[in-house]
């Protein structure tokens, strides 16, 4: 698809534990991401749905750009942990930015196991929503 589009690229697939990642290496990568990934993930959307179309048990693939997704995804946790950090000290709850649902599961996933922090979302329709870290209650 890439090729068609006048792109030279190295592709490579990778097994996680969340499912299959297809990794794109190329010279002009930032034209793949996208302003904050965004091309990025219409690009992953256009590939899933033809996959779906041709095969209705297909796993859901992870797309990503010279581990575009993976270095964001590291920069999530550390601001969330610093955040954690934040909450700790002051006792007040910290609500993040707005973000996909993606995020929110990182978000979630990083401080499920935390013994001071908890992580809630409120329950609205929105497709964007901010998390809020408060201390656990007692």
């Amino acid at each position: 698809m890439l090729g068609y589009l006048g792109f030279v690229v190295h592709v490579e697939t990778e097994d996680a534990p969340e499912g299959p990642t297809v990794q794109i290496f190329t010279e002009e990568s930032e034209y793949l991401i996208g302003e904050h990934g965004e091309r990025l993930d219409d690009i992953q959307y256009l590939v899933n749905r033809i996959l779906l179309a041709k095969d209705k048990t297909a796993p859901r693939v992870r797309v990503d750009v010279a581990h575009y997704r993976a270095m964001r995804e590291d920069e999530l946790v550390q601001r969330v942990q610093e955040l954690a950090e934040k909450v700790r000290v002051t006792g007040k709850p910290v609500r993040t930015q707005p973000m996909n649902s993606y995020n929110r599961r990182i978000v979630h996933n990083a401080l499920v196991d935390d013994p001071d922090i908890e992580t809630w979302s409120p329950s609205e329709r929105s497709r964007v929503k901010r998390i809020t870290l408060r201390m656990k209650r007692k």
